[in-house]
């Protein structure tokens, strides 16, 4: 807490920031842009009228063509490889006077550009500035605890060797993080779908169900009791017609965000503990 916080001349931010960037994050988000996504990358001079583009102009390339989604020709260019300048000015321009919701899918882009490699870096100021928002899996997700996040992402890593427990992992995380066009009701699904997928696996049975898996692992492991119960209330999303999940997923249900990260944090948390008792 700064001196100006602590003596009450100015005030502490305490809740999470949503639907919104604050000026201090949003230039915080756009000096990592410009030190990682964009100044590290090579502008090979040597390689001049070559015909071959540097790792710069191809960034700059793919988000004139893939995010702004702008004639080629608009993109300044200085002999064959594109105009640093003018190109970082027109992105920063563009960046600083759009919507919070648009800025923030730029990050994404660039953070996604890079193959993720740079998203601890961004959640570092998004946590610092107080913003809901986290990159998990390079989407941006709106996730309050940092336990949550490491759910999500180790039982992603963790079902690397299960491909269809991954893929229903992170089709339900893209689900979720999609901004403009979240189907929570979907996400939901594909959670289960992930928990359903490794309890086949683990009887290696693909007509078994979750209740069968536990009784398997039960046999081996000692539950403690609330464990138990929490599995138990899971399993209820989990049942057929005459359960929660069907009542849960009918179209006349109204389902918000709350309740597919519910679902998709649980799932993920039941994913890690089923892998560790493989």
């Amino acid at each position: 807490m700064r001196f100006s916080q602590r003596i009450g001349k100015r005030k502490v931010k305490v809740e999470l920031e949503k639907e919104n960037l604050s000026p201090e994050l949003k230039n915080s988000l756009w000096t990592l842009v410009l030190e990682l996504t964009i100044d590290s990358k090579k502008d090979d001079v040597e390689r001049y009228s070559s015909g071959t583009y540097s790792e710069r102009s191809k960034f700059f390339r793919s988000v004139w063509i893939h995010f702004f989604k702008r004639p080629i020709d608009n993109l300044a260019k200085d002999y064959d490889q594109v105009n640093y300048w003018e190109a970082t000015n027109v992105i920063r321009k563009w960046y600083y006077e759009a919507d919070w919701d648009l800025a923030l899918d730029f990050i994404e882009f660039c953070v996604n550009y890079d193959e993720s490699a740079y998203s601890n870096l961004f959640n570092n100021f998004l946590k610092r500035e107080m913003s809901a928002y986290r990159f998990v899996d390079g989407n941006l997700v709106e996730i309050n605890s940092k336990e949550e996040i490491q759910e999500i992402e180790t039982a992603i890593k963790n079902s690397g060797k299960f491909n269809s427990v991954k893929t229903h992992l992170k089709r339900a995380l893209e689900l979720y993080a999609d901004k403009k066009n979240p189907d929570y009701r979907n996400s939901i699904k594909e959670s289960i779908s992930a928990v359903e997928s490794l309890s086949k696996i683990i009887v290696n049975n693909d007509k078994t169900t979750l209740g069968q898996a536990l009784k398997l692992i039960e046999k081996k492991h000692t539950i403690p009791g609330s464990l138990k119960s929490a599995f138990s209330s899971l399993y209820g999303y989990t049942s057929d017609a005459g359960g929660i999940r069907h009542s849960l997923l009918e179209k006349g249900v109204q389902i918000d965000l709350e309740e597919a990260r519910f679902m998709l944090i649980a799932c993920s948390a039941f994913v890690n503990y089923l892998i560790s008792k493989i």
